[in-house]
């Protein structure tokens, strides 16, 4: 625990304007972003008697070791960096916001030739207009059947639009009027992009310009005696009008507003947002947090409008915003809004009428969320803390393990043997720095050996670190490694080439040393020698520990205070034997065995057996079940990879840009295979050597086996099956399929 005058700033170095503060912790990393009118009076405020501070407060101002500031000219600028910053740091005691749920919205991806109608999740995407987000994706769904019927816009996939192009036939919703069927050029560009762009206003609450239009086109056809025309304007006015009713009128007065009601007690807060459009509910979404920090419903609201509005421009910030408590001052949030939607907007508490109603159902809405999300998570700030304390009262630990990481090994047979990292902060997941990791120092099945190497190279990763920070020396003139200590048998070395722990996106991973580099340093302040592990500079992957500038955290620069691997007493014996071989003393290890649940610790015969109604036996379940599902994952995912290898991948030094010009240039793989070497010469990047190895791996390889489309029986033609299977990753199913991202 530090002492906040140890890096109290001396009078008068705080400037008195507006201005950005952040705290910093002993790693530098940032640990709150806050903004202020006066950094001087906001600033001294933190640095007074410990006991006049708010507890989270207190802890905050406890845990870090220095503060920064940044001046801005205005409220304003102030309220845009630090939104820009808690963005970037993510940091651990200000408020963020959380989906209890992934909502989907209404996607129109006008980005495209031929825009596409389809249900979107995530993150959003530049060139598509949204629509929502909907509490259902089956609301959303039903919605665009009965649009279709009026504004038949394209909705199938890329592969099945580009299959219907090539055959020369639509699909089915072509054939029964719900598409306008571009794909085999039955409207031009223009016109599919017309239609889109009808069906967006219609989206947007512009409908009574298109009713009032069809309507008067129906009547003229009743009068021209086109009675078939008239009825079908009929049955789309009807459909229009269903489509209508499923998003009730809550305004009279066809505003646009978002309403946000807050829910909170002393440990979380709910948010619930209405977003309502031409006097109806167009969309409904809901955050939770946990109160880290000191804040009142106002500041909860201003949060709450940094994220909802801080990545967006233009419509999507409404002309009205409702809220339950104004932030003071309101006038640089309201300054703020009205800049991101270039006009005017209006940030009020409703006093009367329909919209004090419409808010006291958003309001209702938020207590139930709240009342929901704390009975299905047991996850919160009093039940976490609880956990931390039993885990450290069993294990015998100084102070509650804040941040645990847990080991998991996965294999089939022996075969693709991989391992997982994953990362608990305060009890919960941080899967940002969740790492996954290949064993290739060896083949075979050996879940100890495999468990030493992971832990060495995690920790030889956190040692480089700390040496790059200037917290550790360097043991001689860059010697080799020196021989373990007390006899231990030294940490498997990864061969030249084998890559080191990868990221959770699936980043290249770094090459591990290679016998002969230097030495790992040692702790300054230690009075035990330290073996030392060869390492390399370039095994840190891409990034150092820190960045001193921005104090960005980088993979592998902070140690946990608990290592939890999943297994018994032999894997924590090789878990700590890597501990001690880097002479890492300060994290304790255990094991979570699965047969028994009882926890194992090092040295000790005998297990500790937690209460099966601990909430400490219950969060480190929950970690070494996490670690198991993202190491099966990985696992699973490498062994399908593998199996979907098509016949270019055998080709030594021949990349994915080559692979598609090869394709690109023959067509097909049956083609390739029968082209001559000169042939091969043609195409740009393929040289002669590369032309003789393609040569001789494709005439090795045996051709692909007809693929049967599953919808019709019908027998693929051996050139498209060829095609697919050359393509990595590729399938002989249905080519109209298109696989989104996991969620």
């Amino acid at each position: 625990m530090a002492d906040p005058s140890s890096y109290r700033p001396k009078p008068g170095q705080i400037p008195d304007s507006p201005g950005v503060y952040k705290f910093r912790d002993e790693h530098r990393r940032v640990i709150y972003v806050g903004k202020a009118k006066s950094l001087r009076q906001r600033l001294s405020s933190y640095f007074q008697d410990l006991a006049n501070l708010h507890p989270r407060t207190r802890t905050m101002v406890t845990t870090a070791a220095a503060v920064e500031w940044t001046v801005v000219a205005t409220e304003v600028e102030a309220l845009q960096l630090e939104y820009s910053w808690i963005k970037e740091f993510d940091p651990r005691f200000n408020v963020k916001y959380r989906d209890d749920k992934s909502y989907p919205s209404l996607a129109v991806t006008l980005n495209e030739e031929f825009p596409r109608v389809q249900v979107m999740r995530g993150p959003k995407r530049r060139g598509v207009r949204y629509f929502g987000p909907y509490a259902h994706a089956w609301a959303i769904r039903e919605t665009v059947d009965l649009l279709l019927r009026v504004f038949p816009v394209r909705t199938c996939s890329a592969g099945v639009f580009k299959r219907s192009s090539q055959i020369g036939r639509p699909c089915l919703l072509g054939y029964i009027g719900k598409c306008s069927a571009p794909c085999v050029g039955r409207v031009t560009p223009e016109e599919h992009r017309e239609l889109a762009e009808e069906f967006c206003d219609f989206m947007a609450g512009r409908t009574g310009t298109y009713l009032r239009r069809l309507e008067t086109a129906m009547r003229e056809a009743a009068g021209e005696m086109e009675y078939e025309k008239a009825a079908r304007l009929r049955d789309d006015i009807e459909a229009l009008k269903r489509a209508m009713e499923k998003n009730a009128v809550v305004l009279t007065d066809a505003t646009d507003a978002d309403l946000i009601a807050v829910a909170e007690d002393e440990l979380e807060a709910a948010v619930q947002i209405f977003h309502v459009r031409g006097g109806r509910v167009r969309g409904q979404r809901g955050w939770v947090t946990d109160k880290v920090e000191a804040v009142d419903t106002a500041g909860l609201v201003e949060h709450a409008l940094q994220q909802l509005y801080g990545d967006e421009r233009g419509d999507a910030v409404p002309k009205e915003v409702l809220v339950p408590a104004v932030p003071e001052p309101a006038e640089p949030v309201t300054e703020w809004l009205s800049h991101r939607r270039g006009s005017a907007v209006s940030l009020r508490i409703p006093q009367r009428g329909d919209k004090k109603d419409l808010m006291a159902t958003v309001q209702r809405n938020a207590q139930q969320a709240l009342a929901l999300h704390k009975t299905r998570r047991a996850s919160d700030l009093t039940t976490r803390s609880r956990a931390l304390e039993e885990i450290a009262a069993a294990l015998d630990l100084d102070t509650a393990p804040l941040r645990i990481e847990c080991f998991d090994i996965s294999h089939l047979q022996g075969d693709d043997v991989v391992a997982s990292m994953v990362v608990f902060e305060d009890g919960l997941a941080r899967k940002s720095e969740y790492r996954r990791f290949q064993i290739k120092t060896f083949a075979g099945q050996d879940d100890v050996r495999s468990m030493h190497e992971v832990v060495s190279r995690r920790f030889r990763r956190y040692l480089r670190e700390m040496q790059r920070a200037g917290e550790w020396e360097e043991q001689g003139d860059g010697d080799p490694a020196a021989p373990p200590v007390d006899g231990a048998q030294a940490a498997p070395r990864p061969a030249d080439g084998d890559p080191a722990a990868t990221p959770a996106d699936g980043a290249p991973a770094a090459p591990q040393p290679a016998d002969g580099d230097p030495a790992v340093p040692r702790p300054a302040d230690s009075d035990t020698p330290a073996a030392t592990v060869a390492i390399a500079d370039d095994d840190l992957g891409r990034g150092g520990p820190i960045d001193p500038d921005t104090g960005r955290p980088r993979k592998f620069a902070y140690p946990p205070q608990l290592l939890v691997v999943d297994g018994g007493k032999p894997q924590v014996a090789a878990a700590k034997r890597a501990l001690d071989e880097l002479g890492v003393e300060d994290v304790a290890v255990c094991g979570l065995a699965k047969r028994l649940e009882e926890v194992w610790l090092p040295d000790d015969d005998d297990p500790v057996i937690l209460p099966r109604t601990s909430e400490g036996l219950y969060l480190l379940q929950r970690v070494r079940d996490e670690a198991h599902r993202f190491a099966i994952a990985y696992q699973r995912g490498k062994r399908s990879k593998s199996l979907r290898a098509g016949a270019l991948d055998s080709v030594p030094g021949l990349g994915e840009t080559r692979k598609q010009a090869l394709l690109k240039h023959f067509g097909s793989v049956k083609r390739l295979r029968a082209a001559t070497i000169e042939q091969l010469c043609e195409v740009p990047g393929i040289g002669r050597r590369t032309a003789e190895s393609l040569a001789v791996a494709l005439a090795q390889a045996s051709p692909s086996v007809p693929a049967v489309n599953t919808a019709t029986g019908e027998i693929i033609e051996e050139e498209g099956a060829a095609d697919r299977s050359a393509v990595p990753g590729g399938s002989p199913g249905d080519p109209g399929e298109e696989r989104g991202p996991e969620e």
